[in-house]
């Protein structure tokens, strides 16, 4: 599996170079043009999820220890997990549904719509799981019948933000502001500074200095993290595409590699702080950190729902809007149960996904003068 993941990335990436190098001068434009800081909010709050929040903590000790990643730091390993490069797998699928599948109509062949929608079912089902799953650890004793009630809160706000675009986008925009604060109140409760924050960050220099090593997976945990951006990128990529401002296709590549990394280096630069400091995280800041990473749970699973829902015509205009809420908070909800009670993996989501992209672009191989000319493909 990890050599098909390998090859996935390099051809992804390959065929991002290709597009800047052949059409970096082609505006792309969405539907629904958004500015450029509610494109960034909706792309950074969809397109991350609890993870963010919650993993480094746990994980920045692992990366001391483990021999697969003692090239770098470990805050510059869990960069490279969650920043710069891993984002331009959202480039191309953003710039393929903003420029390519208005002409081709791809994804509106049945059999690949069918795949579609499954992975993105699947994987906004995985963002319940591991929120699911995570809980115990950042909210010490809590109790099952707690546990599960906030699961089913979370996924029936998720579903009822979904019910109107305009929910998204405000809770979008209003989640990225208050993890700005977290950002600032996790900072000042460190008394780290200006100098303290500019050592930390520091350290994510080591990233780009070993950038190719993260092409292929460093280890199966690293191998789970790119399946996981995988499975999430065409579905982020068909979203996002609808609130994309005019711009030029080189600048749409910058914007996703640079503006979501920046606020993620400077999280994970004052988390590295407490991790090295050993500072003790208070019940205050447990709470801060639990309430921002239900925030993001609700971002993602909104902007999932809304995007399978309606690509399925499961829309609160023709089913009203109790059935639409009952019906899709009773499906994630089983499904966060399949994830928690059998040995379905996000893995295997994020291959039908690499296999979705090698479909795709045999499509496109064979359609491709129906691209050159403008002329609509026949035959779907």
């Amino acid at each position: 599996m990890n050599t098909i993941l390998t090859v996935a990335i390099v051809v992804t990436l390959l065929t991002s170079a290709t597009i800047v190098v052949r059409w970096g001068s082609l505006v792309c434009t969405g539907n629904m043009p958004s500015s450029l800081f509610a494109f960034s909010a909706i792309l950074f709050t969809s397109g991350l999820d609890v993870g963010l929040i919650m993993f480094p903590l746990t994980e920045f000790p692992v990366y001391e220890q483990d021999a697969a990643y003692e090239f770098a730091n470990p805050l510059a390993i869990e960069f490279g997990m969650w920043g710069f490069l891993v984002w331009a797998f959202y480039f191309l699928t953003t710039f393929y549904f903003c420029r390519v599948e208005p002409r081709l109509g791809l994804f509106d062949i049945p059999a690949v719509k069918f795949v579609n929608n499954c992975v993105v079912i699947a994987t906004c089902a995985f963002t319940g799981y591991l929120f699911l799953a995570y809980l115990p650890n950042y909210v010490e004793g809590i109790s099952p019948m707690l546990r599960y009630g906030l699961v089913v809160l979370v996924v029936m706000c998720a579903v009822f933000s979904s019910t109107d675009v305009k929910y998204v986008k405000v809770l979008s925009i209003a989640s990225t502001w208050l993890f700005f604060a977290l950002i600032a109140f996790m900072w000042l409760n460190s008394g780290m500074g200006v100098a303290g924050f500019v050592d930390s960050a520091a350290n994510i220099g080591e990233y780009f200095a070993n950038i190719h090593r993260f092409i292929a997976p460093l280890s199966d945990y690293h191998a789970f993290y790119l399946f996981w951006w995988f499975s999430w990128s065409i579905m982020i990529g068909q979203f996002v595409a609808r609130f994309l401002s005019p711009m030029k296709t080189r600048n749409l590549l910058v914007a996703l590699l640079v503006i979501p990394s920046l606020p993620i280096a400077a999280w994970f630069s004052v988390l590295y702080y407490y991790h090295t400091g050993q500072l003790h995280i208070t019940k205050t800041v447990n709470l801060c950190l639990v309430t921002v990473g239900v925030i993001f749970v609700i971002n993602s699973l909104d902007s999932l729902i809304r995007l399978y829902t309606t690509n399925l015509g499961i829309t609160v205009e023709r089913f009203g809007r109790r059935a639409y809420i009952l019906g899709n908070g009773l499906a994630m909800l089983t499904l966060v149960m399949l994830y928690q009670f059998t040995p379905f993996e996000i893995e295997w989501v994020g291959l039908v996904v690499i296999g979705l992209y090698g479909w795709v672009y045999f499509l496109l191989f064979s359609r491709r003068m129906a691209l050159t000319d403008g002329r609509q493909p026949v035959g779907r």
